[in-house]
C-alpha cells in the first residue's frame, strides 16, 4: 500500500510505503502527526468516497428476483480508478477531518495505491449487508469463481421497502467489501491527545448529556446544529475517535480480542509495563488498580503515563483483530525510558501476531530498540546468546523487511512542471534499514553525537 501526500500542512510532497510495521520520525512541526491523520482518516472512511458504478439493469434485477449473480472480473479491473476517485473526494473533506478552517487544505492532495487484485477471483468471500441494522442482503463468491451471488432476505425493514437507492448502495457496498476492503487495514488509532481524553472523560460525557438536555427543551424551530456546536468544540478525526473509544469502554469490555483468547502473555506484558490494570465499572467507571494494591484511582488521580496507555490496553484486549493498522501517535508518551524500550518490543510482537503498526516517534530509544530487535534477528551463536543474556524473546525479534522508516525533514522536491530548479520544502525521506546494523536515523543519530562532543569538551577541555 502506497501512499502519496501533497500540500499537507507542512508537508510540500512526500511518498510512502506502509510496511508491517511503518516509523515516521522526525523533529517537531515537521508533519508526522498529519501524516498520520490523513491516513487515519482515508482508512477509517473510505466506504464513503468509493463509488463503483452500477448499472440500472443489476439494479431492475435484484428488485425483481431474490438472487442475482455479478460478473466481478470488471469491477477488480476497475478498482485502481475507482479508489483514485475516492481520494479526491476525500481528500476535498480534509478540512473536516482536521477541524480546520474551510478552505485550509483546498490545494492538498490525497492519494493510495493498493495495486491489482487479481487473487480476489481466487478467494471465498461471504457475508451480510445490513439496512437500518437489520440484516437484508446476503452476499457469497466461491473459491475460483469469478461470480459474485446477491441474495435479497427483505423487501420491507421498520415499516420501509426497500427501493432502488438502497439495492444500489448495497450493491456498491457489497462490491467495495470484496475488491477494496481485503487490501486496506481496519485502523485503529491513540493520538497524542489520549492522556487528555482520559482525564476529561466525565467532562466530555456531561457535555453531551447537555447537549441531549437541550435538544429535548428545543422547540420545533430550533436548528439542532446549532446545539451541537453550542454543546461541542470541534476535534480532528483522530482525536474525535479517541473520545468515542472511551465513551463506550462500557460495552467495549464486553468484547475479547484474537489477543486475549491467543495470546495472554502479550497482555502480561502489557500489564507490567502499565504497573496494575484498569477497571471499567457499572456507569461507565474508569479506574487504575496499581499493581499489588487495593486501591482504586480514578484517571485524574492516576500518572500521565497510566493515562496515555489506556487507549491501546482496551484496544488489544477487547477488540484487536488480525490485519488490523494499530496507529500509534507517539507510543512514548509520559514513558521512562526503559518503558519505551518495552513498548518497542510488545509493538514488534503485535506485528509477529498479524496486527500492522504505525507509529510516529520522537525516541531514540524506541527506535534503536526496534535496531536491537533486527540486529538480533539472525542465525548466530553469540546473537543468540545475547538474546538469551538480555531477555529477548524469538517472538520480539523482527526482519529488516517488515520495516518501513522514514524521516520528517526539509530535502530538495522533484521537479514539477514548469519549474527549472529543485526548491527545498518538507516531506518524508526514507531510512535505510541494513539487517545486520539496523535503521540509520540521521536527526536522532547528529544530536546524540553532537552532545556526546559537548560533553567530552567539558570533560577534557581544561588538557
Amino acid at each position: 500500500m502506497k501512499i502519496r501526500l501533497k500540500n499537507l500542512g507542512i508537508l510540500k510532497q512526500a511518498e510512502f510505503s506502509v510496511g508491517e510495521l511503518t516509523v515516521i520520525c522526525g523533529e517537531n512541526n515537521t508533519g508526522k502527526s498529519y501524516t498520520a491523520y490523513a491516513l487515519y482518516g482515508f482508512l477509517n472512511s473510505w466506504r464513503e468516497y468509493t463509488r463503483f458504478p452500477v448499472s440500472d439493469t443489476e439494479i431492475q434485477r435484484l428488485l425483481k428476483n431474490p438472487v442475482i449473480n455479478i460478473d466481478l472480473t470488471q469491477y477488480v479491473e476497475m478498482a485502481d480508478d475507482v479508489l483514485a476517485s475516492a481520494c479526491k473526494r476525500y481528500a476535498s473533506q480534509l478540512d473536516s477531518v482536521f477541524s480546520a478552517r474551510e478552505g485550509r487544505f483546498r490545494n492538498s492532495e490525497f492519494a493510495i495505491q493498493i495495486g491489482k487484485r487479481n487473487d480476489i477471483l481466487e478467494k471465498e468471500y461471504k457475508g451480510t449487508m445490513e439496512f437500518n441494522k437489520t440484516p437484508a442482503f446476503d452476499y457469497i463468491k466461491n473459491k475460483g469463481s469469478e461470480e459474485l451471488t446477491i441474495l435479497q432476505g427483505l423487501t420491507i425493514v421498520n415499516g420501509r421497502e426497500i427501493g432502488s437507492q438502497v439495492i444500489e448502495d448495497a450493491i456498491r457496498s457489497i462490491i467495495g467489501e470484496i475488491v477494496i476492503a481485503d487490501s486496506l487495514p481496519r485502523p485503529f488509532i491513540a493520538s497524542t491527545e489520549r492522556t487528555g481524553v482520559a482525564i476529561f472523560k466525565k467532562e466530555l460525557n456531561f457535555a453531551r448529556n447537555q447537549l441531549l438536555h437541550e435538544m429535548t427543551r428545543a422547540d420545533q424551530k430550533t436548528n439542532p446544529g446549532k446545539l451541537l456546536f453550542k454543546a461541542f468544540q470541534s476535534y480532528p478525526l483522530p482525536i474525535g475517535e479517541d473520545v468515542d473509544f472511551i465513551r463506550q469502554l462500557e460495552d467495549i469490555v464486553k468484547r475479547k480480542s484474537f489477543v486475549a483468547k491467543e495470546y495472554p502473555e502479550v497482555l502480561e506484558d502489557l500489564d507490567s509495563i502499565i504497573g496494575g490494570d484498569y477497571n471499567v465499572l457499572q456507569y461507565d467507571q474508569l479506574y487504575y488498580v496499581p499493581k499489588g494494591t487495593q486501591l482504586r484511582l480514578t484517571m485524574d488521580q492516576s500518572s500521565s503515563a497510566v493515562r496515555s496507555l489506556v487507549n491501546i490496553y482496551f484496544y488489544l484486549r477487547h477488540i484487536a483483530h488480525k490485519g488490523d493498522l494499530l496507529m500509534v501517535d507517539e507510543p512514548e508518551l509520559n514513558l521512562h525510558p526503559a518503558n519505551q524500550r518495552r513498548i518497542a518490543r510488545l509493538l514488534a510482537r503485535l506485528v509477529n501476531l498479524g496486527v500492522k503498526v504505525f507509529i510516529t516517534t520522537h525516541s531514540d530509544y524506541i527506535v534503536k530498540e526496534l535496531n536491537t530487535l533486527i540486529m538480533l534477528n539472525h542465525d548466530k551463536p553469540h546473537l543468540k546468546r545475547i538474546a538469551e543474556e538480555n531477555g529477548y524473546r524469538q517472538s520480539e525479534l523482527i526482519r529488516s523487511d517488515q520495516v518501513k522508516v522514514y524521516m520528517a525533514q526539509e530535502a530538495l522536491m522533484p521537479l514539477e512542471e514548469g519549474q527549472k530548479r529543485r526548491r527545498r520544502g518538507y516531506t518524508l525521506v526514507e531510512a535505510d534499514i541494513d539487517p545486520e546494523l539496523g535503521i540509520e536515523a540521521p536527526s536522532f543519530d547528529e544530536t546524540i553525537d553532537d552532545m556526546n562532543r559537548i560533553q567530552k569538551d567539558i570533560v577534557w577541555g581544561a588538557e
